[in-house]
Formats: C-alpha cells, sequence, structure tokens
C-alpha cells in the first residue's frame, strides 16, 4: 500500500496554485468527493471561488487536506479535531523553520 502522502507525479508537480478541482482534491486524497465537500462545508479546509460554479484548491490545501485524510483514518479522529491537530502541526513547522533561520550557522551543524 503507498504511504499517506504518496503525490501522483502529476499533482506533486503543480505550479498553479488554483490548480485542483474539488474532484481532483478528493482523488488525491483518496476519498470521494462527498468528503471534501463535507470538510469544506466545516471550514476544516478552504477553496478558491467558487469561480462558473467550480471551487479550486491550491497545492497547500492538498497537503492540509491529505493531513486530516491520514489523522482521521488513523486515529479514528473528528474532522475538527484532525484540522486542530493538522493546525499545529502546521505551526510547529513554521516555527521551526523561523527558529532555523535565527540559529548562527555553526549551530545548524550540531
Amino acid at each position: 500500500m503507498p504511504h499517506a502522502f504518496h503525490l501522483p507525479v502529476q499533482l506533486g508537480e503543480l505550479l498553479d496554485e488554483h490548480a485542483l478541482t474539488l474532484e481532483e482534491l478528493a482523488q488525491a486524497c483518496r476519498r470521494d468527493p462527498a468528503w471534501v465537500s463535507a470538510r469544506l462545508q466545516a471550514g476544516v479546509i478552504e477553496a478558491q471561488g467558487p469561480r462558473a460554479g467550480v471551487y479550486y484548491f491550491t497545492s497547500s490545501t492538498l497537503v492540509r487536506a491529505r493531513r486530516i485524510a491520514h489523522l482521521e483514518t488513523t486515529f479514528d479522529a473528528d474532522p475538527h479535531l484532525a484540522a486542530l491537530a493538522a493546525d499545529l502541526m502546521e505551526e510547529v513547522a513554521a516555527l521551526r523553520q523561523r527558529l532555523a533561520q535565527l540559529e548562527p550557522p555553526s549551530a545548524q551543524a550540531h
């Protein structure tokens, strides 16, 4: 079984920030489009649009949605709890990145 965060090549090469439709996001998360719609309505993930009745999702939303799907499956988490955990994971990553920028180069080598 492929890893939960494995991306098909075409999705891993996203350049356009508004490249995924609801159906494509669902496919990338290995979920039904109804799963994406429910998370969208609950405010757990965000979309751009709708434009001409179609929602579009950014590559960062793809990462978040896959993380939420993984947390829901692995830990039988409620969507809101999975979203909270995803928020915390994103915040920790951002803080680590800021810390790495603040540390002197010699401290990063250890």
